[in-house]
């Protein structure tokens, strides 16, 4: 067992952690819509108007704040107009990034709107500038938004809405540097300004509108955008995204559930790059923009490994072990510590995609450990991050090097909520913290551990899931003992 000391100040507050950062993704991509979200409403797995109720009530429990869709790669290819109005009248397509399957548009911007109503969640739409109009998605944003009389509002009243929704976050373009357009930073920055120019606030509703930012490490496309952004003193832009997954070499990505300690390490030393990204690109808008008016919006991140065997390989399904439980948790402590930039973020993806929270098969669907962290970190949702300092120590394989733990701490509503994660494979933590400027009467503890290749299944649904952790407190002194492959939560009240 090592031993390490910790030091929390709770009147040391650093950033309002907007709980849009425990957000979520939704593609049409492989089972994330069809089967995942959505199995019509014939089907004979409980639903509500063809969305599974077992999904949204699962969602809904960790309180997802916000989900993001159609893409992705297909958002740059989604015409909107294709899922609107009688289903057996809606437009087919091929969905020519994700397997070359045929997408039959049965669920579109109602079914959306209603999943998200479900769930209790804000909705954030991506529009097509890759292979859109500017009229296009004017007309979508007048469709959603317009409370009054126009040919769009009169188009949603006729298939079924009378009222609009108020759509608040809206991305224009998805990784318009790749497969939403092959666009420079230059280039797109211009066309952002054109498609933003007319998406147009209607009534009561405020767009957040979100350009397409970097893919990971390239520094100088931030930089290109805050450039151009901004015009006339004012930001056209809320924020721009960010997209990462952790991926230490993507000609040979791996098994999720098959590997050794060299790859557990090389995972999980390439999640914790997250915090290098944030700082860097933080600089850089920080240059701009010392007064944080533009959101960094991370809503890409996750892991990405090789498809299961026997699966098409552009549907993406990958299982879900411990080791995405330590990169969820590493993931979202750094998202925490950075919150005076980052205003979202969006785990990818939300149901059989990539790192998914639930996996279905069927009727049946099961908590992934991923789903887990999600659930010990949700009290962090709008609380104040405080300062919190770990001593602490490299581990690692194979070259790739970590932090033993990582840390971060939040206070809401009386409550001061101190989430960490164990990195090690063998040594559990024990972890002697003082508690600064909190009055604490009582401490709680829950915890996610197992073997790192622990994962659920549609039949042992429950190998990996929250179990109660003994902790201590004397005064200000807490206690806690860490084990080996672990994250959890501890509740101070």
């Amino acid at each position: 067992m090592k031993e390490f000391k910790m030091l929390i100040n709770a009147a040391d507050v650093s950033a309002h952690i907007n709980k849009e950062i425990y957000g979520s993704f939704s593609e049409h991509l492989g089972r994330c819509i069809y089967g995942g979200l959505y199995v019509g409403e014939d089907s004979e797995i409980p639903n509500v108007h063809g969305i599974r109720k077992d999904a949204a009530e699962a969602l809904r429990a960790v309180r997802l704040p916000v989900l993001r869709w159609p893409g992705g790669c297909f958002a740059d290819e989604y015409h909107w107009k294709d899922g609107i109005g009688p289903k057996e009248s809606r437009r087919k397509m091929i969905n020519t990034n994700w397997g070359g399957v045929v997408e039959d548009n049965s669920f579109g911007t109602h079914e959306f709107f209603e999943l998200c109503e479900l769930i209790g969640c804000e909705p954030y739409v991506a529009g097509n500038v890759g292979s859109g109009t500017v009229q296009e998605l004017a007309e979508w944003v007048e469709y959603m938004n317009f409370d009054g009389v126009s040919p769009m509002a009169e188009l949603r009243a006729e298939n079924g809405r009378e009222k609009p929704w108020g759509l608040k976050y809206l991305g224009i373009g998805n990784e318009n540097w790749g497969c939403g357009g092959n666009m420079d930073a230059d280039y797109y920055s211009s066309v952002y300004r054109r498609f933003a120019n007319f998406c147009k606030d209607y009534s009561d509703s405020r767009l957040y509108k979100i350009a397409c930012g970097p893919n990971a490490d390239n520094y100088e496309w931030t930089e290109t955008m805050m450039k151009t952004l901004k015009h006339n003193w004012a930001w056209q832009a809320s924020g721009i995204s960010l997209h990462y997954y952790c991926v230490p070499d993507w000609a040979n990505k791996g098994k999720a559930a098959e590997f050794d300690e060299e790859g557990y390490f090389a995972v999980l030393s390439s999640a914790n790059y997250i915090d290098t990204l944030l700082t860097n690109h933080g600089k850089i808008m920080d240059r701009w923009d010392p007064e944080c008016q533009v959101g960094l919006i991370v809503d890409e991140w996750g892991t990405w490994f090789d498809v299961e065997d026997g699966t098409n390989p552009g549907f993406l399904y990958q299982q879900n072990t411990m080791r995405d439980a330590i990169v969820a948790g590493l993931t979202l402590n750094s998202l925490n510590r950075h919150a005076s930039r980052v205003k979202m973020a969006n785990i990818a993806q939300v149901v059989n995609v990539l790192q998914a929270l639930l996996l279905t098969e069927g009727d049946k669907m099961i908590k992934t450990p991923t789903y887990h962290v999600f659930d010990l970190y949700k009290e962090h949702q709008d609380g104040e991050c405080v300062y919190c300092f770990t001593e602490n120590e490299n581990i690692g394989a194979g070259g790739s090097e970590l932090p033993m733990l990582s840390s971060s701490a939040s206070v809401k509503d009386g409550r001061l909520t101190l989430t960490l994660s164990n990195c090690s494979l063998t040594e559990s933590a024990k972890l002697s913290a003082d508690i600064c400027n909190f009055a604490a009467a009582e401490a709680t503890a829950r915890v996610l551990t197992g073997d790192v290749h622990d994962h659920n299944t549609f039949t042992d649904p429950e190998k990996v899931v929250i179990r109660p952790l003994e902790v201590k407190l004397e005064g200000s002194r807490l206690t806690v003992e860490l084990p080996a492959c672990s994250v959890a939560e501890i509740s101070l009240k």
